[in-house]
């Protein structure tokens, strides 16, 4: 019987003991996928928008600006 339980490791310690009993093949150890960084959101959306000229952006952004007025 195959149960799956997720925990928070809080102590290195519990870690050691984890991978001792993966070793004495009492458990199996996997890891998830870790959550969104800074660096893999950068490298995800990496090219996602054109490059604009400086003096263009500042265009846009006036304009937004006087929407909002």
């Amino acid at each position: 019987m195959i149960q799956t339980v997720t925990i928070d490791i809080i102590n290195d310690k519990a870690l050691k003991l984890l991978q001792d009993l993966e070793l004495l093949q009492l458990i199996r150890m996997r890891k998830e996928k870790a959550p969104l960084t800074a660096t893999s959101w950068t490298e995800r959306y990496k090219g996602a928008m054109s490059k604009q000229p400086l003096t263009e952006i500042d265009n846009q952004l006036n304009e937004l600006r006087e929407g909002w007025e």
